[in-house]
């Protein structure tokens, strides 16, 4: 399995021109919680959970298992995706399914705009790994302004 640092490397080759960073650092964090969202509205029989928070504590242990620091950032994260989709389903007109969906659609209609600008395929294309590396690689750089080794 490759480390923390190998994957931020990896994912970053592919992210260097201005315009696409700026981009991921709006549609990564709607691409997450909007699956979030879109999980979030599958509820289970055993009230109040939801398929979001199952799927949560595997994608957390993932981060963890790359680097705690990275884990906890993404459980903080995670956790605030959550209050929102609870807090959204609830004042929302609209089901919260249906505006995850059009969030989905609009960020990654950002996401392959980025990439044209960059000229460079999204790094998912050889990894799936890499829909999960790019958050971690968002979090990555807010630890580094806060001076936390990951």
């Amino acid at each position: 399995m490759k480390n923390i640092h190998a994957w931020l490397s990896e994912y970053g080759e592919s992210h260097q021109h201005p315009t696409n960073k700026w981009i991921h650092w709006v549609c990564v964090p709607v691409i997450f919680f909007s699956i979030t969202a879109l999980l979030y509205s599958i509820k289970l029989p055993w009230h109040p959970w939801n398929m979001a928070m199952i799927v949560l504590v595997g994608v957390v242990i993932y981060y963890l298992r790359l680097s705690v620091p990275i884990g906890l950032g993404m459980m903080i994260f995670s956790s605030i995706c959550l209050l929102l989709c609870h807090w959204m389903e609830s004042i929302c007109p609209f089901p919260l399914w249906a505006t995850a969906l059009v969030l989905f659609v609009a960020a990654w209609i950002g996401q392959f705009y980025g990439h044209s600008v960059e000229g460079k395929k999204p790094s998912f294309l050889k990894d799936l790994q890499f829909l999960l590396i790019g958050p971690a690689w968002l979090m990555h750089f807010i630890f580094k302004k806060w001076n936390i080794k990951i």
